[in-house]
């Protein structure tokens, strides 16, 4: 059974930090797309970073406007794991934030994680 389990979540200030790590289980995703997206109360789930594979056992990171350099995001095929480091957080980051993985031609995630809730006080 494949699993991908969260954790890092929880209670931060604004202009504070967080890192959120995504160990995979029951396969191995190297060279597949990994990333982080996140859903707001009463929004719609956004992609926040993803890894793509790009050759030469190398992968190059997509990140959306709102986190470009704030957040990064990596990931340790060794451990078959990826992270999510948010820096300079703002309430406006507020939300449940999931790992996903694709393994499919179509790029559409297919494997997901139950979910960290992120809370950045003001």
């Amino acid at each position: 059974q494949v699993q991908l389990v969260e954790s890092g979540g929880g209670l931060v200030q604004a202009g504070g930090s967080l890192r959120l790590s995504c160990a995979a289980s029951g396969r191995t995703f190297t060279s597949y797309p990994m990333g982080w997206f996140r859903q707001a109360p009463g929004k719609e789930r956004e992609r926040v970073a993803v890894l793509r594979w790009s050759g030469a056992h190398t992968y190059y990171a997509d990140y959306a406007d709102s986190v470009k350099g704030r957040f990064t995001i990596s990931r340790d095929d060794a451990k078959n794991t990826i992270y999510l480091q948010m820096n300079s957080l703002k309430p406006e980051d507020t939300a449940v934030y999931y790992c996903a993985a694709s393994t499919l031609v179509t790029s559409v995630y297919n494997y997901w994680g139950q979910g960290t809730q992120v809370t950045v006080s003001s």
